[in-house]
């Protein structure tokens, strides 16, 4: 498959799946702010890995828990959403790259004091 399909392909699963989010119920999700922050897809279409920052590191369990029990659902409402032959599955990872961002500026800035 081309590659720009299929950056094309986590562009749309990327802004779908931000728009499923505010949609489901489970308290586990729907309690904590979840941004997508990349989404890779493979190249036959079969699964996709979806990477997700929250704030709250501490309910992290619990977040990839609901994602996890949520993971049919939004399979479900994004092959509604995308005109795809065939919906990939959903596999969620807890990105804590800001977390670490954000530690390294401190350690900076305790640096320059």
């Amino acid at each position: 498959m081309a590659n720009y399909r299929l950056n094309r392909i986590n562009e749309d699963i990327q802004r779908e799946l931000s728009a499923l989010l505010r949609t489901v119920k489970d308290p586990r999700i729907s309690s904590h702010m979840l941004s997508i922050v990349r989404v890779d897809t493979s190249s036959d279409l079969s699964y996709c890995k979806v990477y997700l920052s929250t704030l709250d590191q501490a309910a992290a369990k619990d977040i990839r828990r609901g994602l996890k029990s949520a993971a049919g659902y939004l399979r479900r409402e994004l092959g509604h959403a995308l005109d795809l032959r065939k919906t990939p599955e959903l596999t969620f990872i807890l990105d804590n790259s800001i977390d670490e961002g954000a530690r390294i500026i401190r350690m900076m800035e305790e640096l320059d004091k």
